[in-house]
């Protein structure tokens, strides 16, 4: 699968939020700030999966109708990995 420069980037923005974590820790910040930011970092993730494996889905559907094939089992494989990832 090929990534495109928006999914890159919303990985570089969680990197950028989990260096902000640890600058915070450094700097010894408010218990309730780290949390704030560790819940804005886990849910720019989330997003950045749910896009990473809507994308593929969406691929892997055309290719299979594209076929002539059934897509019930990508499907099914795209919800288990969306499952797993909470």
């Amino acid at each position: 699968m090929q990534y495109n420069d928006q999914m890159k980037n919303r990985v570089k923005r969680v990197e950028g939020q989990v260096r902000a974590l640890l600058r915070m820790m450094e700097e010894e910040k408010d218990c309730k700030d780290l949390v704030a930011q560790m819940s804005a970092a886990r849910n720019a993730l989330d997003r950045t999966i749910g896009l990473v494996v809507s994308t593929n889905l969406e691929h892997c559907v055309r290719e299979q109708i594209t076929k002539g094939e059934g897509t019930e089992e990508l499907i099914q494989e795209a919800v288990n990995l969306l499952v797993k990832s909470r």
